[in-house]
């Protein structure tokens, strides 16, 4: 695809237009629409060679999930346009640098820029702008203002479906190709995991809505049914199980109903199970749904930290287990605290790929008690708790829980919005942060599972040698299955790979 040629470095693009006349057009570009056409139509007849540059991913703070467009694939659609010779992914936070590169004849902005109509930011930015092209003996134009149009007001009204562009941007990047993510999840096939974390009995109890009573505010239902299903870590666990690993399960349980249940139920999905008890009952919370809308959830569950015997045999079981890879899934019903992390982080054998995931739902986890592993998969909710950031836009959100949290790979979940990655890379390769779309068809049925179906094929994925993006894409599949489940039901590597099937045959329009 020679569009792709046109894509360049500032230098590559001042070296092939030394001598000729140069017009510049810098912006964001997050959906090329017919105002942005025009602009750049214009801007074309003024010189010979058209120049537009895009502010990279990382220095966008328009809103919370922008850009809606990774950059390379707005570079794509900026390079595919006849009238563009170059297309330029910027680095920095404003145009100046390429400015005094490039120096180009003209440096075009749209009519809305214009120093006297606009706000005081952007008249002191445009300013700045037009005091560097003067310098040099260049001009600032502005386009005409017959027609204006905003990326920010298309999306809020009607976004479009890129998901599949989006994943396949990301894919060509890292050179990977659905041939290569089938086998690699075939590849996660015997690993050996150990998930250690707090068990939950999930059941939900299904009823039909009667009426209110008359004296009182309440609601009356007829009971209809009750399912239980194994949840908290114990699901984690399911989930490698069903992906192909070779799984232990260190937990700790009560000597109840709920924990023969447990114990039976992962023992027939094929899980190698130790439970240890200290005299408390085991977790279960019950939701009660009438007419498919929840009323009310009943939790039984004690949250006191685990008693000291307990405590020191779990940390010699997570020491003896011969793993490779150890998931801590802290949902801080006694397991998981400031006081026992450190111990039970310190027990892991060297060598051991280390993964954790903390929540924050009805208890306060905190995800950067984890210092150091190797994969963290906190939501947007989470990482705003652990960073006590409550203002900053997703990526640099991101970017401050990565570098607190020392971890190698932070996949942050965004709900609806899918995923955003950020890896240990090379800090000028922009794939250092990626954003996928989820992957979960229509409405989501059940979605409060999904991150632990993340988590499990996620950190798979990556002990297998697989990169971060491969372990996004197949984490994030696993997780938009999971979320067309009602209750918590592994996923199992065939249902990935019918999924990555389907997306194969609709890239190829098949």
């Amino acid at each position: 695809m020679d569009f792709k040629n046109k894509i360049k470095t500032v230098h590559e693009v001042k070296e092939l237009t030394d001598g000729k006349s140069v017009i510049l057009c810098h912006g964001t570009f997050d959906l090329v629409h017919a105002g942005h056409i025009r602009h750049l139509l214009y801007s074309k007849s003024k010189a010979d060679v058209l120049v537009v540059s895009l502010t990279c991913d990382a220095h966008i703070s328009k809103g919370n999930t922008r850009p809606y467009v990774p950059q390379d694939l707005r570079a794509m659609n900026l390079a595919v346009l006849g009238m563009t010779d170059y297309v330029i992914v910027d680095t920095n936070p404003t145009p100046l640098e390429n400015i005094s590169i490039l120096q180009p004849s003209f440096f075009s902005k749209g009519y809305e820029y214009d120093i006297q109509p606009h706000s005081k930011s952007k008249t002191a930015k445009t300013k700045e702008e037009k005091d560097l092209v003067e310098s040099y003996g260049g001009q600032m134009i502005f386009t005409p203002g017959d027609v204006v149009y905003s990326s920010s007001q298309i999306l809020t009204v009607a976004p479009p479906n890129l998901g599949l562009e989006k994943l396949l941007t990301v894919m060509h990047g890292d050179g990977l190709s659905f041939d290569d993510l089938r086998s690699i999840l075939r590849s996660l096939q015997g690993i050996k995991a150990h998930v250690i974390g707090d068990t939950i009995v999930d059941s939900y109890t299904y009823t039909t809505m009667i009426g209110g009573m008359s004296k009182t505010p309440t609601i009356s239902v007829r009971h209809d049914r009750r399912e239980d299903y194994v949840g908290g870590a114990a699901v984690v666990a399911k989930h490698m199980k069903a992906a192909g690993a070779e799984v232990n399960f260190s937990t700790v349980l009560g000597n109840d109903s709920y924990a023969s249940f447990v114990e039976h139920d992962l023992v027939k999905a094929g899980v190698r199970i130790k439970s240890f008890t200290d005299g408390r009952i085991t977790t279960n919370k019950n939701v009660i749904i009438a007419n498919d809308y929840r009323l009310l959830k009943l939790d039984r569950v004690e949250n006191r930290t685990i008693a000291e015997d307990a405590f020191t045999k779990l940390k010699k079981r997570i020491s003896d287990v011969q793993t490779d890879v150890v998931i801590f899934s802290d949902f801080r019903h006694g397991i998981f605290n400031s006081s026992t992390i450190p111990e039970l982080t310190a027990a892991i054998p060297d060598n051991v790929f280390k993964a954790a995931d903390s929540q924050v739902a009805s208890r306060w986890g905190n995800i950067l008690d984890f210092v150091g592993f190797d994969l963290i998969t906190p939501n947007e909710k989470e990482a705003r708790f652990a960073t006590g950031d409550q203002d900053s836009v997703i990526r640099p959100l991101a970017a401050k829980l990565y570098e607190e949290a020392e971890c190698a790979t932070l996949i942050l979940k965004c709900g609806e919005a899918g995923t955003l990655t950020t890896r240990s890379d090379d800090s000028t390769d922009f794939r250092g942060v990626f954003a996928l779309d989820s992957f979960c068809h229509g409405q989501a049925v059940d979605p409060v599972g999904a991150g632990d179906a993340l988590l499990a094929y996620a950190s798979l994925t990556l002990k297998s040698g697989a990169g971060s993006v491969a372990a996004s894409i197949l984490g994030g599949i696993a997780a938009g299955i999971e979320c067309g489940f009602d209750g918590n039901i592994p996923v199992t590597s065939d249902k990935v790979m019918e999924r990555l099937d389907e997306l194969e045959k609709i890239a190829n329009y098949e």
